[in-house]
């Protein structure tokens, strides 16, 4: 039995070798990861990148044992989150925000060479990230924030935050703000108060115009009113003198109703009844 072990054994431990360095040599990439081919600390090759001269897609491949290393990157989309940040805005209120950022490695090569990680893009953008937060919503004021105008801001951080991140090899896909506050105590019960005193004041601009504007329509249609009202009368005397004295019968007849001891006593011949009776 020694003798059949003596002459087996080099061929064993060959064999031996040949598995381990077979089992070191391979390694596989999956489809939500890219990989960079590491030698000597510098890369010398890529799998599975997103980028459109990228040749060698997901699977199995080979590398020098020892000499090479293989750096795995995520190639799913990334969080990059920014914690509750006080930011001064336009109308000095001190807010309360906080934002997220989603990007992608799209230079592994890039992102091996500067930033080591993904980790590390993080730490790179973190700050920048703020910054253009920052800067965007000094330019706004608070009330601007709940509008429309919160998505400009937000496109205006987004390409800030990925011109930044093109040194990285990555690239920033959206930026949301998922809370824009006032501090609690004072500070928000007064911007509150200062928000409800100017709807009023808006308000009451509101209504003095529509009452000026009012008048104005209201003294044009009685204008224009008296002026058809001279030429009707115009062309025919007697319907004037009609008109005038219905009028006159409704506002001295209406100003005894409700009384129950008032009375208007005239003679049958007076002239401000001839109308009753006919004549003209």
């Amino acid at each position: 039995m020694e003798n059949i072990w003596n002459n087996y054994r080099w061929f064993v431990i060959a064999a031996a070798a040949v598995v381990i360095g077979f089992l070191m040599s391979v390694y596989v990439v999956n489809e939500e990861e890219q990989a960079v081919i590491i030698q000597t600390g510098e890369p010398v090759g890529v799998v599975n990148t997103p980028r459109v001269e990228a040749t060698h897609p997901a699977g199995l491949y080979f590398r020098i044992p020892i000499i090479q290393s293989v750096r795995r990157i995520e190639k799913r989309l990334l969080d990059l989150e920014m914690t509750d940040e006080e930011v001064l805005s336009n109308d000095q209120q001190r807010l309360l925000v906080n934002a997220y950022a989603r990007f992608r490695i799209v230079n592994p090569v890039r992102m091996v060479e500067r930033a080591g990680t993904t980790d590390g893009v993080r730490v790179a953008l973190e700050p920048i990230l703020n910054s253009a937060v920052r800067q965007e919503l000094g330019r706004r004021t608070f009330a601007a924030m709940l509008t429309a105008e919160r998505g400009d801001a937000l496109a205006n951080v987004r390409e800030n935050l990925d011109r930044e991140a093109r040194q990285y090899g990555a690239q920033v896909l959206d930026v949301q703000i998922k809370r824009t506050d006032l501090p609690e105590g004072r500070p928000l019960e007064s911007a509150f108060q200062r928000m409800e005193s100017d709807r009023e004041r808006e308000a009451r601009t509101i209504r003095a115009a529509g009452d000026r504007d009012a008048r104005v329509i209201r003294a044009e249609a009685d204008a224009e009113a008296a002026r058809i009202y001279a030429e009707s009368f115009g062309q025919d005397a007697s319907f004037y003198d009609f008109y005038r004295a219905m009028q006159s019968y409704e506002q001295s007849f209406a100003r005894g109703e409700g009384r129950g001891d008032s009375a208007i006593i005239l003679s049958p011949d007076n002239e401000y009844l001839r109308q009753f009776r006919g004549r003209r």
